[in-house]
């Protein structure tokens, strides 16, 4: 049997590759695709290349190299020992972009009927986002600031706001991006210009506190220097929930040990993968969450959804992105086309 993948054959050139399928093995299913997510972040450094020779980076994005980590498909068939599934379950899985996939059956979850597959095609970017709301520690009455309001960093303001924070400040150079964060829950957005008037606003919004929470979520090692700044002194936490593509030069001195403000890497690698009594917070369980959240009209989430592009013209999606992609959100590839 034939399936069919999205390749980044080397910096800038996407293409479709035929390869081979496989039966399923031990404890694995065969998924066939029907949504997929492309993450804006992740997959372009990999399409450009945008990133340091010597890095995780560098480990991670080996050409050719098959992208995407989300998606929404339907069992196909079951290899050995499969318990708890059968053919023709909707399964959120961390595959690739690909016409059928194989997955570990102990890395999937079921998406209830109620849940429209588009809407849980994010569970692997929500799952990751809950991670780093709880890893910030945020609480009802917490004052956070977003900087960065791409997919990850509107859904830092929806979690935010469900935890009870306030004030949920926005911050970005995109226009569309700030009005689409209002509808995330924000409850002020900021557009940068520059340093001082942004810290000017968040001193106001905070009633001179400034924030006890900062996500940065760019990706653009620049702004951390300056995006520290808006957490509290002493104590506020600056949390890295993006990628950062290279290296940054902070003062240590001034903007960490003597404000005495908090650092905290929050990867989505770092969920635990078992539960525990002192982090049940698995990916697992957390995408769980996700879809009792809109199961139960608590979230929603249909704002995130920008494009969608059948499977065939994934170049074209991705040449969208490349040259803007401040209009973009959640943009996934629909492969029941």
């Amino acid at each position: 049997m034939k399936g069919y993948r999205v390749v980044f054959s080397e910096p800038f050139k996407v293409e479709l590759e035929e390869f081979e399928l496989r039966k399923p093995g031990l404890g694995e299913v065969l998924i066939e695709s029907e949504f997929t997510l492309i993450s804006t972040g992740t997959e372009l450094t990999a399409l450009t290349g945008d990133f340091p020779k010597h890095s995780a980076w560098s480990n991670y994005v080996r050409y050719p190299f098959i992208p995407g980590y989300a998606c929404i498909g339907k069992i196909a068939d079951i290899g050995s020992d499969v318990k708890g599934f059968e053919i023709g379950d909707r399964v959120a899985a961390t595959t690739p972009h690909a016409t059928y996939s194989i997955a570990k059956v102990d890395d999937l979850v079921k998406v209830p009927e109620e849940v429209k597959p588009e809407y849980a095609c994010l569970h692997t970017i929500a799952a990751g986002v809950m991670n780093s709301v709880r890893l910030a520690h945020v609480s009802l009455g917490s004052s956070v600031v977003v900087v960065g309001l791409g997919l990850l960093g509107q859904m830092a303001i929806l979690f935010s706001r469900l935890c009870g924070a306030y004030p949920v400040i926005a911050v970005d150079l995109s226009d569309r991006r700030l009005e689409l964060a209002k509808l995330s829950g924000a409850t002020a957005t900021i557009k940068f210009i520059e340093y001082e008037s942004l810290e000017g606003e968040v001193k106001r919004l905070t009633k001179n506190r400034m924030a006890d929470i900062v996500f940065e979520v760019t990706g653009n090692p620049n702004v951390i220097p300056w995006a520290i700044k808006l957490t509290k002194k002493p104590l506020g936490r600056f949390i890295i929930l993006s990628s950062p593509r290279g290296s940054t030069t902070l003062d240590f001195h001034d903007e960490v040990n003597s404000p005495s403000r908090v650092i905290i890497g929050t990867h989505f690698t770092s969920q635990p993968l078992y539960e525990t009594p002192y982090n049940p917070w698995t990916r697992r369980r957390n995408t769980e969450l996700f879809f009792d959240l809109l199961k139960a009209g608590i979230i929603d989430v249909s704002h995130f959804i920008t494009h969608i592009y059948p499977w065939r013209k994934a170049s074209e999606a991705y040449k969208m992105l490349l040259e803007d992609r401040t209009q973009a959100l959640a943009v996934l590839l629909d492969f029941r086309v």
